[in-house]
């Protein structure tokens, strides 16, 4: 953002909107680019009124009032930096925005620049052409290894002690901190330092992830999921799970040096239960990656402008823990109604919409999206038209070999010895079944063997076979006609 808004000042633009959580690094490069330009830098807050950055200890109340606060900006005679920290409740005034954007007319051209600096992006629709807008982005990979070293370089000088961290295990600890504000960082470091005793050892990786965990879960937009699930856990699909493997290296420098893109993310469409979750999860496993769940539909606000900085933030969230998977579930319910959204709704679906699928088009941070759908009939079309994604999967009821497969996996994650079951008689008998069925099945038998007192064996997974009516019994149609749209518009994920 230095460079940005060093431009945007020596073009003399009057009104820019600063969007960071950061203020004081913020406020800080703001300093180093007014010494750079020789300018003075005055802050401004509803509390404390306004303030010479270089004499922080001489408060100026009486200027507390906006209307007061302008009218001081204009009637200064030198040139500076007016920095307004917090404004936008202000903004709901009219006579504050009608001033604000005169204002924004008598500065035109001159040395005198207006910076509003803020976490929130609410910009009333009267002063949408006169405020430039600037994201100030987290602090980078260099940034947060330069804190980690000053870390390493305090313990060495104040506790006379080592880090127990190789070069590896620092720069995973780098990698775990991205994503987070600079204070954030520095007070998860630390806490992994009094945890480990007042040394940074490689245990500091799993506080900073879990304090990360809690940060990103605070925003109500993402959810952070540890990497848990195992490739080896999803049963068949072996074109899905080859198509993977072959992009495991896909985010090193080796496939740039390459030639290769970084790849955008695939959607799974197919039927309920049959493991397109299970894949999105286990593919952040696979990579070694970050994984971020996104809600679509708690992108939407009832406020003005809110659902649309939502997502922005999301998005902003995402990128900057990149390389990370971004999983979106079930999609088609988050955007339903993208068609009738200038009726229902004054257009802020069909605004979202548009907004995501221009990103995952554009996007060029490697934030790989697995998103999933069960119901392609209210798909927009906008969304699996080629560009979007690098590919579309089929995923659809396990073959008998598949299911042979998935009856094994569920029964060693069980503590029972697949080889002591005829998985060939389970896997016809569980003919129409889904992954998630036979799962069930193998619950509700243990549950009988338990009753009864005595070990699992294959009777009970058949009686209750016997009880089970498929889903894909009861949605045929459905399902036909889910498998007639993959025809000429999907992969099969399995062979």
């Amino acid at each position: 953002m230095k460079v940005e808004l060093d431009c945007y000042i020596r073009a003399r633009y009057p009104l820019l909107w600063v969007v960071t959580a950061e203020e004081q690094r913020a406020q800080q490069e703001i300093a180093d680019l007014a010494v750079a330009q020789q300018k003075r830098v005055w802050l401004w807050s509803a509390t404390v009124g306004v303030v010479n950055q270089a004499v922080p200890d001489r408060e100026d109340s009486s200027r507390r009032d906006p209307l007061l606060l302008f009218k001081s900006i204009v009637e200064d005679k030198e040139g500076g930096l007016w920095v307004l920290r917090d404004f936008h409740p202000f903004l709901k005034d009219p006579v504050v925005v009608r001033r604000l954007r005169e204002l924004a007319f008598l500065l035109g051209a001159s040395a005198k620049t207006v910076i509003l600096l803020g976490p929130v992006l609410k910009i009333p629709p009267e002063l949408e052409k006169e405020v430039t807008v600037l994201d100030f982005e987290l602090p980078t990979v260099v940034q947060l290894q330069g804190r980690v070293e000053g870390i390493v370089q305090k313990l060495r000088e104040t506790q006379r002690v080592s880090p127990d961290l190789d070069r590896r295990q620092q720069a995973r600890l780098v990698q775990a901190c991205l994503g987070l504000t600079d204070s954030e960082a520095s007070n998860a470091l630390a806490k992994a330092v009094v945890q480990a005793g007042g040394v940074l050892s490689s245990s500091a990786v799993e506080t900073v992830t879990a304090e990360k965990k809690q940060i990103i879960r605070k925003s109500g937009l993402l959810e952070y999921y540890d990497n848990t699930e195992l490739i080896e856990h999803v049963g068949g699909l072996t074109t899905l799970k080859g198509w993977l493997r072959k992009r495991v290296r896909a985010f090193t420098d080796e496939a740039r040096s390459f030639g290769l893109p970084a790849p955008k993310g695939i959607l799974l469409v197919g039927v309920q239960g049959c493991g397109k979750s299970l894949i999105a999860r286990s593919v952040a496993g696979m990579w070694r990656l970050p994984l971020l769940r996104l809600d679509a539909g708690r992108l939407f606000s009832s406020l003005v402008g809110s659902s649309e900085e939502n997502l922005r933030h999301a998005i902003r969230t995402a990128e900057s823990v990149a390389p990370a998977v971004l999983w979106v579930d079930e999609i088609e319910k988050g955007f339903a109604g993208v068609g009738s959204s200038n009726i229902s709704d004054a257009g802020t679906a069909a605004r979202v919409f548009g907004s995501f699928v221009t990103w995952l088009q554009e996007k060029q941070k490697p934030v790989f999206v697995v998103a999933t759908a069960n119901h392609i009939g209210t798909l927009p079309p906008e969304l699996v038209r080629k560009g979007r994604f690098d590919e579309i999967f089929f995923v659809d009821l396990p073959s008998a070999v598949e299911r042979a497969e998935i009856w094994r996996i569920h029964l060693a994650r069980r503590n029972r010895d697949p080889d002591q079951f005829d998985l060939t008689t389970l896997a016809m008998a569980s003919e129409g079944l889904s992954g998630a069925e036979i799962e069930q099945a193998v619950v509700a038998g243990l549950y009988e063997a338990f009753d009864a007192g005595r070990p699992l064996v294959l009777g009970d997974l058949l009686d209750v076979l016997n009880e089970t009516v498929p889903l894909s019994a009861m949605m045929r149609e459905e399902l036909d006609g889910l498998r007639n749209w993959a025809k000429r518009r999907a992969r099969p994920a399995s062979q």
